[in-house]
């Protein structure tokens, strides 16, 4: 009887220290759960990570990824990342070659929750576009891994995200939709109903994805039934590996996610691309972003198949898209600074005479380092008829120290 209960006694050892030895993000210590704080940037979720015990940078945690990514290279080298092959990747416009570095095994440490034997994909090629776009120093992208293992409660009202074992949400939290969660080839689907504007209704597998910054997007060569609606806006739709995308936005009279409805729902319709083929490959009919989820509390439980959503206080705002026409981008440099980087064509700013690469100096006579991007963007989609005064310099060329001045005003205007 003694022999007996030393076998299962030592077999039960070995099993916790192969379960500790696995690749996967775990709970530090014997605690039955972490809440980790999260930087929200219009709904993107920034989580600090260390790596290898180095001082934490800011990470963007995406549902739409499979591996972790590093940015920056030149860091990689700083922390002395060890490299054993080289990688390329398809960048979003599908026909763009990204290539990294695989760095095979490192410790990411998030605070109560680290990351274990993690791979990075270190980007041979430093890029730091998110910063322009988000206005914070982002240095790469944690996906499946961080999921693969756990629950994961997402609290966009609060930025709180709270990292569950498998068994520590084993009941059905109350007030919460059930849903099934499909999980393929690293990435998470589920499935939703949607009613456009114009043509039939849809039903089909999306892609939960926590790091892009749209609400709905709708692969049209995914399906013959996904129709343009008649008001629509060719313009950028977002900025990723690879390239920018490009298409058009407009509304889908609603959005239902296990009877969650969702009313005139922005939704972006990309043009098709190489990378198309990959996505009839994978059956999905587009993807679900941050401006819906960051409406919700979302449960994550990809070691049993399901999610669980609950609409949060900002559910019943409207949708709103940009007034202004501009695309602002933050300059790469210590300074805070600001610039134009795109002007939609017939919007109130292309009206006004505002140019690409024009720098802002001040926004409604509040200095420009005052500003940060998520509230420009607030700023922008916030009341029709709004008026908007412009500070801006404009240089004859890129890196003049000669530059005109210009006062510029125009009224926000609704477009879609």
């Amino acid at each position: 009887m003694r022999l007996k209960s030393l076998f299962f006694l030592v077999f039960f050892l070995s099993v916790l220290t192969l379960q500790a030895q696995l690749p996967g993000f775990f709970i530090v210590g014997n605690q039955k759960k972490a809440v980790l704080p999260f930087l929200a940037s219009n709904s993107l979720i920034l989580l600090p990570v260390s790596i290898n015990g180095h001082p934490p940078v800011y990470f963007l945690l995406d549902t739409g990824v499979k591996a972790n990514l590093l940015f920056s290279k030149s860091m990689g080298d700083t922390l002395g990342l060890t490299y054993t092959r080289r990688v390329g990747m398809v960048g979003a416009d599908g026909s763009t070659t990204v290539w990294a570095q695989v760095s095979p095994i490192n410790t990411l440490d998030l605070g109560g929750v680290k990351g274990v034997f993690q791979s990075l994909l270190v980007l041979e090629e430093d890029f730091l576009e998110l910063e322009s776009v988000i206005g914070i120093p982002i240095y790469g992208i944690l996906g499946y891994e961080f999921f693969k293992y756990s629950v994961v409660k997402i609290d966009y009202e609060q930025a709180i995200l709270t990292f569950y074992p498998p068994e520590g949400l084993v009941w059905r939290p109350p007030f919460y939709r059930k849903g099934i969660l499909l999980v393929e080839e690293g990435k998470a689907y589920m499935e939703v109903k949607v009613k456009q504007q114009t043509g039939p209704k849809l039903t089909g597998k999306i892609l939960v994805d926590t790091g892009a910054n749209h609400g709905l997007l709708l692969n049209r060569e995914s399906k013959a039934a996904i129709q343009l609606p008649e008001k629509k806006l060719e313009t950028q739709l977002g900025q990723s590996l690879g390239g920018v995308l490009y298409g058009f936005i407009g509304r889908v009279d609603a959005l239902s996610i296990q009877g969650l409805n969702f009313s005139q729902v922005l939704t972006s319709f990309p043009e098709e691309t190489t990378f198309s083929s990959r996505i009839k490959e994978s059956g999905r009919m587009g993807s679900l972003g941050a401006e819906v989820l960051g409406r919700t509390t979302l449960i994550l439980d990809y070691p049993r198949n399901e999610f669980f959503l609950k609409r949060n206080a900002s559910f019943f705002h409207p949708f709103e898209f940009d007034m202004s026409g501009l695309v602002v981008k933050k300059m790469l440099s210590l300074e805070k600074r600001w610039f134009v980087g795109e002007v939609r064509e017939g919007s109130p700013a292309h009206l006004a005479g505002i140019l690409p690469y024009d720098e802002l100096i001040s926004i409604n006579s509040v200095p420009i380092f005052f500003w940060e991007i998520e509230q420009l963007v607030k700023l922008f989609r916030s009341e029709e008829g709004r008026e908007i005064q412009l500070e801006l310099r404009r240089y004859p060329q890129p890196g003049a120290s000669t530059f005109q001045e210009l006062f510029i005003r125009f009224l926000l205007t609704k477009q879609i």
